[in-house]
């Protein structure tokens, strides 16, 4: 399956720290897209929230559960997570490595600082989705990790819609 390309993201990218933890500087998450976030992830099939296993305090995994086949464990920094998302909405994640290069030239994502050291060149910090739109883009880069590493073909319309009212 062929991800589709992404948009360019507009406006500036936020600052992060370049070390560990990697993570944004100053940014707000907007209440309502970030619990849209954590609601549509957390609907993947087999998707688990669990604490996260390797970020910060409050951060939430998302963990395959053990019914659901990995085909790339290797690009799995910890356990069955494949990615998690910090409180402020931004999030890490394992794409391959073209797709990881493509958020990064979009303006959506940027390299995790030690991912070429944990030997997942993939990996990398999806900024806080601040609009609707961009949470759609955010959602794409998450279902692609999570193809990536179990080998499934979902489309992000398979998390359903997103909801705009409470």
């Amino acid at each position: 399956m062929t991800n589709p390309a992404l948009p360019i993201r507009e406006g500036p990218r936020p600052a992060t720290t370049r070390s560990v933890p990697h993570q944004q500087i100053g940014v707000e998450s907007v209440p309502e897209i970030n619990a849209e976030l954590f609601r549509r992830a957390f609907t993947l099939p087999g998707v688990e929230n669990r604490p996260s296993t390797f970020s910060l305090p409050g951060a939430r995994g998302l963990w395959i559960s053990d019914n659901i086949p990995i085909t790339r464990p290797d690009q799995i920094v910890a356990g069955r997570e494949f990615a998690h998302i910090h409180p402020d909405g931004s999030l890490h994640a394992s794409l391959p490595l073209e797709r990881a290069l493509e958020a990064d030239a979009a303006g959506w994502a940027e390299p995790q600082p030690i991912a070429e050291r944990l030997g997942v060149p993939g990996l990398v910090m999806i900024y806080t989705p601040q609009t609707f739109e961009e949470l759609q883009t955010v959602l794409q880069l998450v279902v692609d990790s999570y193809n990536f590493v179990t080998g499934q073909a979902l489309a992000v319309s398979d998390l359903g819609t997103i909801q705009t009212e409470p």
